[in-house]
């Protein structure tokens, strides 16, 4: 089949027909064939996998909304669909079942439920719980792997990754975390009072200060910020940074960042209630000022991250400039 085209040559049409081929199978591509079909499966199987475990997800609820320490779980969910659908076209861009790895991630979630079942946690209802939301997570993670497959599962991996901290913290865990907290707000406590040259007494984690007394209670260590900076710290890191160093290096500064906060906010209250009002130390600052302190934390935290990015970036600058120089 021929055409003639300006300048009178004569073209063979048939000739283009690889390119054009090749052109519509790479556009095709680009729409992984039957993803709709695989999203229906997964939604369907998350539906009755929800449906089975109504007793799980209420207590879940119920957690979040009685305990300070719990009240971010119920979010947890929201905000790893809301990653994955950022990531849509990078994580579906293949897609395909993995059998062996989905199911066998299924059949060990429902391995350890039979074993739930069975035998009780030693630590009462809240490990009970952790075990069960550990078990759906797993559940719910291996039908992902299953119907999108490995490629799919590895692009999703932070997300998918992130969702564990729906899992309510052991009280044994959450036990050590917070006597650690304590542990180092007071020392926080007792280095700003000597910087700011406030006099005082301290016994353990009572401290005297003339005309007022303080002790750094359980209540007083800052567990609940410190998720929070923790669940921050961890999506900035995922949004920011790219090298695994820089997000480690984050990460680690993310504890001591939360006690130096905590330490401050003690301090602060402490001046407060002496030089001021004593009702600083019950009113509303005290018990509801704990996100005003967040934010601060959050500003000091900026620092850190905007100082590990142009690391990175100079990093990139400096590995490019050798190959632009030995490509001129």
């Amino acid at each position: 089949m021929f055409e003639l085209r300006p300048g009178g040559c004569f073209t063979d049409t048939w000739a283009e027909l690889p390119t054009l081929t090749t052109t519509v199978r790479t556009r095709e591509k680009a729409v992984v064939p039957g993803l709709s079909t695989r999203t229906a499966l997964f939604a369907a199987y998350s539906v009755c996998l929800g449906l089975a475990s109504l007793d799980v997800l209420r207590a879940l609820i119920e957690l979040s909304t009685t305990d300070p320490t719990s009240s971010h779980l119920v979010l947890i969910p929201f905000i790893t669909l809301a990653l994955i659908y950022h990531r849509r076209e990078a994580i579906f861009s293949t897609a395909g079942f993995a059998w062996h790895g989905g199911l066998s991630l299924i059949a060990a979630g429902l391995a350890c439920l039979f074993a739930a079942l069975l035998y009780h946690p030693l630590g009462g209802l809240r490990d009970a719980l952790t075990l069960r939301v550990a078990i759906l997570v797993v559940l719910w993670t291996g039908g992902f792997l299953f119907v999108y497959g490995r490629q799919a599962f590895r692009a999703a991996l932070f997300p998918l990754l992130f969702l564990a901290l729906m899992i309510p913290i052991p009280a044994m865990l959450l036990a050590g975390t917070i006597r650690v907290l304590t542990a180092g707000s007071s020392e926080v406590v007792a280095g700003l009072f000597t910087l700011t040259g406030t006099p005082f007494h301290r016994e353990g984690l009572v401290f005297a200060l003339p005309g007022v007394s303080i002790r750094i209670a359980e209540e007083c260590s800052g567990i609940r910020s410190t998720i929070g900076l923790v669940v921050a710290g961890l999506l900035a890191s995922y949004m920011y940074l790219t090298k695994a160093r820089s997000k480690a290096l984050f990460i680690a500064a993310l504890l001591p960042m939360s006690v130096l906060k905590n330490g401050i906010r003690i301090v602060t209250l402490t001046l407060l209630a002496k030089h001021v009002d004593h009702g600083f130390l019950t009113g509303r600052l005290h018990h509801e000022g704990g996100i005003v302190f967040f934010l601060f934390a959050l500003l000091l935290l900026a620092p850190v991250l905007a100082l590990l990015r142009r690391s990175e970036e100079s990093g990139r600058a400096r590995r490019v400039t050798p190959t632009l120089a030995e490509q001129s």
